[in-house]
């Protein structure tokens, strides 16, 4: 009989360095920061520029950053209010909002970003990449939340880029 421990190990470790885990505390009711993550209205101060539509389960949605002339179609998969969004990008990977209300600090919010294919290289740099771009979108959030702030964090990154 064959022993799969170490491999089993070496997949489960794979898995863990190739999942995005990012988090932020945000100083506003559950219900504030959840719905600012599903209203294109407010998400566009923050994030992408444009969108199709709110996120509502089952839905497909397009988002767009109009400055890079890039855009991302994704599937809605869960919604649970002030809780939970999962979505499914059009290259595989997927997105989930954790929302975890803090009874006298406000909502600490976290991003899990999954599934990225190519070699192991290929799949580190994706993991960097995102890790740095969720931080930058949960930063984003939080100065529009708590201090009504636009930084433009995500059109300032690459400013050189801009179409």
């Amino acid at each position: 009989m064959k022993d799969n421990t170490k491999e089993e190990n070496k997949v489960a470790n794979q898995s863990e360095i190739s999942t995005v885990n990012v988090g932020m505390l945000i100083r506003k009711p559950i219900e504030e920061v959840f719905e600012a993550c599903i209203d294109p209205a407010i998400t566009t101060k923050f994030w992408f520029t444009k969108s199709n539509g709110r996120l509502e389960k089952g839905k497909h949605i397009r988002w767009d950053w109009e400055m890079y002339g890039v855009s991302a179609e994704l599937e809605v998969k869960e919604i649970e209010q002030n809780k939970r969004i999962l979505i499914q990008f059009d290259d595989d990977t997927t997105v989930e909002w954790l929302f975890t209300s803090r009874e006298t600090e406000g909502t600490f919010i976290e991003i899990k970003n999954y599934g990225f294919k190519g070699n192991s290289a290929e799949i580190v740099n994706q993991v960097i990449d995102s890790t740095g771009g969720y931080t930058i979108v949960l930063c984003g959030l939080k100065a529009l939340l708590e201090h009504n702030i636009v930084l433009n964090l995500v059109a300032d990154k690459f400013p050189d880029a801009n179409v």
